[in-house]
């Protein structure tokens, strides 16, 4: 779990609806400038029952970590490669691919991507690890 992200804006909610107002990506650590994100409904920290949205981009750079959750990527620019299990996918705008949970998820944009993601319930709250970024 990456902790160094900024916080959802705080949500409000009615009867029936439940809104974030929005907020700008931000880099998720000061030396890692070419991964920018957001988390928009939740932060994930500690357990999670529904689903968690979150936009980012990378530019010219690659992440990994593994994944106690599955996470769906939906390419909104740009084009990503994703690889996890010795699978490699190339995604360009309109095309989605999912981590599945207990994998190595390997993200890299050679040039630029911004994608939606939607992390999947994680109702133990186990923590993703062996985070890698590095730049290409």
């Amino acid at each position: 779990m990456v902790t160094t992200s900024p916080q959802p804006p705080s949500m409000t909610t009615t009867d029936a609806i439940d809104f974030w107002p929005a907020q700008s990506m931000a880099p998720m650590k000061d030396q890692w400038h070419g991964l920018r994100c957001r988390f928009i409904n939740a932060h994930p920290v500690g357990p999670w029952d529904d689903f968690i949205l979150s936009e980012w981009e990378l530019e010219a750079c690659a992440w990994e970590d593994f994944h106690p959750h599955s996470e769906t990527n939906y390419v909104l620019e740009g084009e990503l490669h994703i690889e996890s299990g010795g699978e490699t996918v190339i995604l360009k705008p309109g095309d989605s691919a999912r981590v599945n949970p207990g994998q190595i998820g390997r993200y890299r944009a050679p040039v630029y991507a911004r994608m939606v993601t939607v992390y999947g319930p994680n109702p133990q709250g186990a923590e993703s690890h062996s985070f890698r970024y590095y730049e290409v």
